[in-house]
């Protein structure tokens, strides 16, 4: 929050995805797409095999949490397909509410790992500080989850 009780974005954010695939890109401590018991089932819905398939085929265990796996060699998300989301009605939350992370929500980590890094800020509908709040309410809740 400022100093006058509002946060530094609630004039609202715009944001439209521009396919640029970097998000699906492994980089520093953003390595894992982490998934709740939910993100696995509903990308098994999406391939129409049980979670435990799924879980086995996609998925490892890093420190007690399940992720996806990276395609091999290459650092990025199993599923892209060029700079497209091959899974993208059955993606997980962590990619569902990209950029708006509790972590990067301070002006300084928005301006440092977001601003630069993704090209649809600024871009495309405004979200509102309502919808912002939603958005980080629900990647709290699936962090929780995953412990």
């Amino acid at each position: 929050m400022t100093a006058r009780g509002l946060r530094w974005w609630s004039n609202g954010i715009r944001f439209e995805c521009q396919e640029s695939a970097r998000c699906c890109v492994s980089r520093g401590e953003y390595g894992y797409v982490y998934l709740t018991l939910e993100d696995r089932r509903r990308l098994a819905s999406h391939f129409g095999v049980p979670t435990r398939e799924f879980t086995r085929r996609w998925c490892a265990k890093t420190d007690g949490l399940f992720h996806l796996l990276d395609a091999p060699g290459r650092g990025e998300c199993i599923f892209l397909e060029g700079t497209r989301c091959g899974v993208y009605e059955g993606r997980p939350t962590q990619c569902r509410t990209w950029p708006f992370w509790p972590d990067m929500m301070s002006a300084k980590a928005w301006s440092k790992e977001v601003l630069g890094f993704c090209p649809g800020v600024g871009k495309g509908r405004l979200y509102t500080e309502r919808e912002i709040e939603s958005l980080l309410t629900i990647q709290r809740r699936a962090t929780l989850k995953l412990w």
